[in-house]
C-alpha cells in the first residue's frame, strides 16, 4: 500500500489539505514553463495510507495534490475532474476549491 503525506491547515472558514505521494516529497518537477516543488514544509504532515487519505480529502474545502496515487484517489472520490489534472515532468498535480 502506498503511503501519502497529508498536511491539514484550518482557518475559521476553510480546510486546506495538502497531500502528496511519499515518493514525490522533496522533489522538483519541471516541464516547459511549469515548475513544481514538493516542499517538505508544505506537504509533510501525517503519513497515512492511501485509503485513510480519502477521509482527509473529503473533509477539505481546498485541495493541493501531487502524485499519481493521491490524485487518482481524489478523482475516484469525484473531488477532481481528470481533465483538470496537470502533468508536470513525470508527475501529476491537481487543485480543488469548493465554492
Amino acid at each position: 500500500m502506498m503511503d501519502v503525506y497529508v498536511r491539514v491547515i484550518r482557518t475559521a472558514t476553510e480546510t486546506l489539505v495538502a497531500a502528496c505521494d511519499a515518493d514525490t516529497l522533496g522533489k522538483t518537477f519541471q516541464e516547459n514553463d511549469l515548475h513544481l516543488e514538493v516542499k517538505q514544509d508544505f506537504y509533510c504532515g501525517d503519513t497515512v495510507s492511501l485509503t485513510e487519505c480519502g477521509q482527509y480529502l473529503c473533509g477539505a474545502t481546498i485541495l493541493n495534490l501531487v502524485g499519481e496515487n493521491v490524485v487518482q484517489k481524489a478523482i475516484e472520490l469525484n473531488l477532481v475532474n481528470p481533465s483538470n489534472v496537470l502533468k508536470i515532468g513525470g508527475t501529476v498535480h491537481a487543485q480543488m476549491v469548493r465554492l
